[in-house]
């Protein structure tokens, strides 16, 4: 028994849960603490370490806090960013909302950075104003551990680390809940909701500043359950990632640009002089510019220069990403950092309406595996920490009248031991060599540049590995649509069937990525093709993709209280 819950963490299988919700990222922890305090919630984490998404954050927040800044003004850069498929109505609500979050965070214990005893504020691309509230280079870890805390003092939430989503449980068209892989047993948790905050799916791509478990698996998760998928061919690619051999890719904040940073080619000479806003000019821009360049002149990096950043000391302002660049060798302070553009985060994923609820009954999803409308085709910088916040915030009134849970329990089943290996000899050798080449094949067809024949031949190929992998009889137990439950796993299938997951869930999310990415014939924001590089009225909607439809679009919502149809 849990003295802070009250509950028994021996046995969350016999709870009657209210909510689940899947993934400890500011998402999944904010959602915790915004439920009613009289429901019953079960937080689950994959992981038994601290990694997500939101603890590697390193900007900011963007909410309007400067007497000289307005959330007009926030909103009509949000919408310019965002390249034409903002919907107005969850852009309105975000402007609206972040000002009071900031309030509630600081309540909660957030201590952001201050300058003579105002909140500090920096700027970064495609705003023009300074709104970007920051704790030094480590926002979304300050923010995680205040959320965290809070968590741990609730007495209706419990915190369980290491158990692993592996289906949402949808019976007769309504969320109740999931199965789970618990260690050594395949099991399944009722619940009257969930909520998926999983992440995003920067991890799918070779070059990614996103740590591994972003790899999609949300949107696998809930493709699978009937959900509705949109824009999941917008990605936004990171311009300033670390890029130096034999290390790995290391997120170089842009809010080091917004102090003055600039970036050099190996001529010394601006690779974005020929961009309004130059090296704050939106992040798709930066990119592709960085990439032609690469290109042209035939190096796989591009230089940021620091010294001429006015703050007094740099290093103190931005120390992980100073102690990270001596870490490996690098003196900011006398040479450029070299960088590279690299996958950082994905605009589309299940879509929502404002209080986060799916087309599916009792699931919902905030965050970045969530498609709310308020990116369009390309995000403006740090509005994604603040996206968690203000619709996990929607989940304080959430009705759970209507809700219920399915009296069909699971059934403990015999298999043969060779149902629980999988087929191919040094299963975890070669499934993890599959994912890397899937990861490889992404970065190719699906990167900062696209075509039809790459993106094409990617397909066909994700598609039939995909189908392939279905036939594994180890993934058929998990994907089956009864109820059955495995008490023990052996070490070595409980080893490969994680990884079978994984790759699968990468299929499946890669899949549906390059399916968007051919369906939409122009450029737009994060989503550049070379044989259709410019942008089309035609194209000023939404893609949608649901189990057992042909891809087709959805109309912006252009009009606040205009109603999103799920």
């Amino acid at each position: 028994m849990d003295l802070n819950t009250g509950f028994n963490k021996n046995d969350i299988y016999s709870t009657n849960w209210d909510v689940i919700v899947i993934g400890a990222g500011a998402a999944g922890l904010m959602s915790s603490l915004e439920l009613p305090s009289n429901l019953k919630i079960l937080l689950l984490n994959r992981n038994t370490s601290k990694r997500s998404s939101s603890r590697w954050a390193q900007g900011g927040m963007a909410a309007v806090t400067r007497i000289e800044d307005s959330e007009d003004i926030h909103a009509n850069d949000t919408i310019k960013a965002g390249a034409g498929l903002c919907d107005s109505e969850a852009v309105q609500m975000f402007v609206q909302s972040a000002p009071r979050l900031v309030d509630r965070l600081m309540k909660l214990g957030m201590e952001f950075d201050r300058t003579s005893g105002k909140l500090s504020t920096t700027l970064e691309a495609a705003h023009t104003h300074r709104r970007v509230l920051h704790v030094k280079d480590r926002t979304g870890k300050a923010l995680v551990d205040v959320l965290n805390e809070q968590v741990d003092q609730r007495g209706n939430v419990l915190h369980q680390r290491g158990i692993r989503v592996t289906q949402i449980w949808v019976e007769r068209g309504k969320c109740s809940g999931v199965q789970v892989l618990d260690g050594p047993a395949l099991r399944w948790i009722q619940a009257k909701a969930v909520v998926l905050a999983t992440g995003g799916g920067g991890h799918l791509f070779a070059n990614t500043t996103n740590p591994t478990q972003a790899a999609g698996e949300g949107i696998a998760l809930a493709w699978r359950s009937g959900a509705c998928i949109e824009d999941l061919e917008f990605f936004q690619f990171h311009p300033t990632a670390l890029k130096l051999d034999n290390a790995p890719s290391f997120l170089i904040s842009e809010a080091v640009r917004g102090e003055g940073a600039v970036l050099v080619d190996s001529f010394g000479e601006s690779p974005v002089a020929h961009l309004e806003g130059k090296d704050l000019a939106s992040r798709d821009q930066v990119s592709r510019a960085l990439f032609q360049a690469m290109q042209k002149q035939k190096v796989d990096h591009i230089g940021l220069d620091v010294k001429s950043i006015s703050v007094e000391d740099v290093a103190a302002r931005f120390p992980s990403i100073f102690q990270r660049c001596r870490e490996l060798g690098l003196e900011p302070l006398k040479e450029a950092i070299p960088v590279a553009p690299s996958a950082h985060y994905w605009m589309g994923g299940v879509a929502t309406n404002l209080k986060a609820q799916t087309n599916v009954k009792g699931l919902f999803a905030i965050g970045e595996v969530a498609c709310t409308g308020l990116h369009g085709a390309n995000r403006l910088a740090s509005n994604s920490l603040m996206e968690c916040l203000v619709f996990a915030n929607q989940m304080r009134n959430i009705e759970l009248t209507d809700y219920v849970t399915s009296d069909i329990l699971g059934n403990n089943l015999s298999f043969n031991k060779s149902d629980l290996r999988f087929s191919k000899e040094q299963g975890t050798s070669y499934l993890s060599k599959e994912i890397e080449k899937l990861r490889q094949l992404c970065w190719r067809a699906a990167g900062v540049d696209r075509s039809r024949k790459g993106m094409n031949s990617a397909l066909i190929k994700v598609k039939r590995d995909y189908e392939n992998l279905l036939n594994e009889p180890l993934l058929n137990l998990v994907f089956s649509q009864s109820k059955y439950e495995i008490n023990e796993f052996e070490e070595l299938a409980r080893r490969d069937l994680n990884l079978l997951l994984d790759l699968s869930n990468r299929q499946m999310s890669s899949l549906l990525m390059l399916e968007a990415c051919l369906f939409r014939e122009e450029s737009r924001g994060g989503h550049f093709r070379d044989d259709f590089p410019t942008s089309v009225p035609f194209w000023q909607c939404h893609t949608r993709q649901m189990k057992g439809k042909n891809i087709h679009t959805r109309p912006i919502v252009d009009k606040a209280g205009f109603p999103k149809n799920l």
